[in-house]
């Protein structure tokens, strides 16, 4: 127990520098191994596949900012809904800083999401990735090459699935389409799909003749969180995107396209537990934080919340299951 007159370095939100959740700073991804890592956490500060409000290349700044509030310690966080204490000290996140971009060149810069992707991967560490807008999903799946074959689950106001506009390929509009091409990708999962004028029939269609499973909110609150589950193979690997418009705009308003009649805080996040019990979860990106559209600074801090929700789960089934047991959120919580 601490004394009232012992010195503690407390490391408080508002001090020091903005890493995503106040880890240590990679400055080579190429020393990841070397550095043991677990997860490398890199921003794509990229929005020139942007379709109408620009500003995402300022989500990873303010998703960094946001994550600072719950950086309280480094012994890990405790969850008082679960009675689990999640990130501790044993797993080694680093924050390895952004992607180079190239004003104006947007296929330069997807080259370099790209590779800096791919040598996260064969430095043994799992990427988590902050946009950006949503055209960055596609080089990342690229990237991932070498971790495939593996399976995507999109959570998203729009679909995502143009094929080109006016020749225009890798737009934010574009990326699950480019994603459906790539041999070492399996199934789609669209969830949280919504809304007038986010796809032309023909779009949808062309998703659905690839195989893609697409569900609204209103569909999903219908299936459960059992039905969904049972959607997707189990025991396989996922890689998970998620546009922040995939949540309702009351509490995210922080983005270019808001969508009204997205899915709720809690919604999201009882479904991301879910998955990561369901199977391997590769890695993920959160992408389309936009934040001078909100003020309040509450996207960025809601975007912050999902991931480390996310890598708390993904991490604690790794560690529960390297022991020989198994995390159950539905059956005793």
């Amino acid at each position: 127990m601490v004394r009232p007159d012992e010195k503690q370095f407390l490391n408080l939100p508002f001090t020091g520098i903005s890493t995503f959740g106040k880890y240590p700073i990679c400055d080579d991804v190429e020393k990841l191994s070397e550095m043991e890592a677990d997860v490398a956490v890199i921003g794509v500060p990229n929005d020139m596949g942007t379709q109408w409000k620009s500003g995402a290349r300022m989500g990873p700044r303010a998703v960094r900012e946001g994550s600072t509030l719950y950086s309280f310690g480094l012994e890990g966080a405790y969850d008082i809904e679960n009675d689990i204490t999640y990130l501790g000290p044993d797993w080694k996140v680093l924050d390895c800083g952004d992607v180079d971009i190239v004003h104006g060149d947007i296929m330069q810069s997807h080259d370099n999401t790209e590779e800096m992707v791919r040598k996260i991967v064969s430095q043994g560490a799992m990427p988590v990735i902050i946009g950006g807008d949503h055209s960055i999903t596609a080089p990342i799946g690229k990237g991932l090459e070498d971790l495939g074959p593996f399976h995507v689950i999109q959570i998203d106001a729009h679909l995502d699935w143009a094929d080109h506009r006016s020749g225009m390929r890798y737009g934010h509009g574009n990326c699950i389409r480019r994603l459906s091409e790539l041999d070492h990708v399996e199934n789609i999962y669209q969830f949280g799909i919504r809304g007038i004028s986010s796809s032309k029939k023909e779009d949808v269609d062309a998703a659905r003749d690839y195989g893609s499973t697409i569900l609204s909110p209103k569909k999903m609150r219908m299936k459960g969180i059992q039905g969904l589950l049972d959607l997707i193979p189990e025991g396989e690997k996922y890689y998970i995107t998620i546009d922040i418009d995939g949540v309702d705009p009351s509490i995210a308003p922080g983005t270019g396209t808001p969508s009204p009649g997205g899915l709720l805080y809690d919604e999201v996040n009882d479904f991301l537990k879910a998955i990561a019990g369901h199977g391997e979860v590769i890695g993920f990106d959160l992408v389309e934080v936009a934040p001078q559209y909100d003020p309040t600074g509450m996207t960025g801090q809601t975007a912050a919340r999902i991931m480390l929700d996310l890598l708390s789960y993904v991490l604690k089934e790794k560690e529960l299951k390297g022991a020989g047991k198994e995390l159950a959120f539905f059956e005793s919580k």
